[in-house]
């Protein structure tokens, strides 16, 4: 995307009828580090990559719990997510202090969009350049949403967002048909699989992931690192390292085309921070 005449100001429609403000929040999902959300009937799964930006420094928190029931995963800028996150929050209070009762995901939801959706009309604001996956329990059963920047939410089975997004929306896609019947265990397998797809061939460990459930008997807890790589060895999902080994056979081309990916992901997601 290029600056043009038209993207100063998020009211300014385009001649081809575009908001490129809107847009460009929007790209700044896809820049993020990915976060994959998957449900059943009875339960939810978010997982998330949180690579830290520096061998110095400890990473972004991209998973956060809302309420007993409901909980978010971000991609795009952490600032932002976690701003909407305390709304949610403050949202889910008021509800339960006023009615008693949990706050419906779909009310919730939507009061998330049509927040989002003021800052796209109003030219003295930006849009918020986070995705959001809003996933949580209530009297109608599981439910899993993607609310965008632009204002719009969807209800999904499974969905990823984030960089690198595509591969695991594939292996989703694959699977999705035996989800609504999966055991929590299964689909924490599914959840550690698709995530592996984002990292294209990196060693997956609980020091790179995050993996929160909720369901039926159970609130929304985010699982330790020592309970997910627990799971990670026990679905021997680590196996990813060994085609690197064999590998080694080619002349020495192998070491430089590692040393390549690691350099590109540098710059491919500079909203993860």
């Amino acid at each position: 995307m290029f600056r043009n005449q038209y993207d100063t100001d998020v009211t300014t429609w385009s001649p081809a009828g575009r908001l490129f403000q809107v847009e460009y929040a929007m790209e700044a999902v896809k820049q993020g580090s990915a976060a994959i959300g998957l449900r059943s009937k009875t339960r939810v799964v978010l997982a998330c990559v949180n690579k830290s930006t520096s061998e110095l420094s400890s990473h972004q928190k991209k998973i956060f719990k809302v309420d007993d029931h409901i909980g978010v995963a971000i991609a795009g800028l952490t600032a932002d997510g976690r701003v909407l996150s305390r709304y949610l929050r403050n949202e889910c209070i008021n509800y339960s202090y006023t009615y008693e009762s949990p706050l419906p995901i779909g009310r919730l939801v939507v009061q998330l969009a049509d927040k989002a959706q003021v800052c796209t009309q109003r030219s003295w604001k930006r849009p918020y350049g986070v995705g959001l996956l809003v996933g949580g329990l209530d009297e109608s059963g599981a439910h899993l949403y993607y609310n965008c920047p632009s204002g719009n939410y969807f209800e999904y089975e499974a969905f990823a967002i984030g960089s690198r997004s595509q591969a695991a929306k594939t292996y989703l896609e694959r699977k999705f048909e035996t989800f609504k019947d999966s055991s929590r265990d299964n689909l924490i397998k599914d959840a550690l699989f698709a995530l592996r797809e984002t990292l294209q061939g990196e060693k997956l460990t609980s020091s790179v992931c995050t993996i929160a459930v909720v369901g039926v008997g159970e609130a929304f807890q985010i699982l330790n690192q020592e309970t997910v790589q627990g799971l990670i060895n026990e679905f021997e999902i680590v196996g990813e390292e060994l085609p690197p080994a064999d590998e080694a056979a080619p002349p020495e081309q192998g070491s430089g085309a590692e040393s390549g990916p690691s350099a590109a992901e540098q710059g491919a997601a500079p909203m993860d921070i």
